[in-house]
């Protein structure tokens, strides 16, 4: 089935989605007149072809990320370092399951591929059930681990044929993206699956 997602801000650079493939990168128009019969996804913003969050090993298995039901005893936020620790020495059985909730706040981010020598199984399944590409980890990292790193690291373009990944991020142009952070995404694609979207 066809897709055509275009944001509002970067008309120029819709996308037809033809299953798990890019069919066709290009002004919406043009991509609407020549596929009429194709479901269109409006979004805010802009669209972009997703990011590389390097840091696969700090926030996959040096952090651990609460359950829900947690929330009164641990809160709702990441925790790494001793406690982190702490929590897995516990229990080894709840590395998966972090991960797992990890990966879903990495996409709630616009992450589309991971970098970083990922030893666990259970982190490797998470990444792997969901998705990401695993891409080549930057010689320096430049700041401490974070769902939004500074720098952000958009990947290559889309192009026809290659894999339907991407994000969408509800600011006006790159620079606000890169003021802003990567907590601005309201969608995230992969394998042309819509596997985030804000509410």
């Amino acid at each position: 089935m066809l897709t055509l997602h275009v944001a509002e801000r970067s008309p120029e650079a819709a996308v037809l989605a033809d299953g798990a493939s890019v069919a066709a990168v290009g002004p919406f128009q043009e991509l609407a007149d020549g596929h009429p019969g194709a479901r269109v996804r409006r979004w805010p913003g802009i669209l972009t072809p997703g990011l590389l969050n390097p840091y696969g090993p700090e926030l996959l298995e040096a952090t651990y990320h609460p359950d829900p039901r947690e929330a009164d005893t641990l809160g709702t936020e990441p925790i790494g370092g001793e406690r982190a620790r702490e929590i897995f020495r516990a229990d080894p059985a709840r590395l998966g399951a972090s991960a797992r909730r990890g990966v879903q706040r990495m996409l709630a981010h616009g992450t589309v591929a991971v970098a970083g020598e990922l030893r666990s199984r259970a982190v490797l399944d998470a990444v792997r059930r969901a998705g990401l590409a695993v891409g080549q980890r930057p010689d320096r990292l430049p700041g401490p681990a974070a769902l939004s790193p500074k720098p952000l690291i958009l990947l290559p373009g889309l192009v026809p044929g290659g894999p339907a990944r991407f994000a969408v991020f509800d600011v006006g142009d790159r620079a606000e993206l890169v003021r802003r952070g990567a907590g601005t995404c309201v969608a995230t694609v992969i394998g042309g699956r819509l596997v985030y979207r804000a509410r």
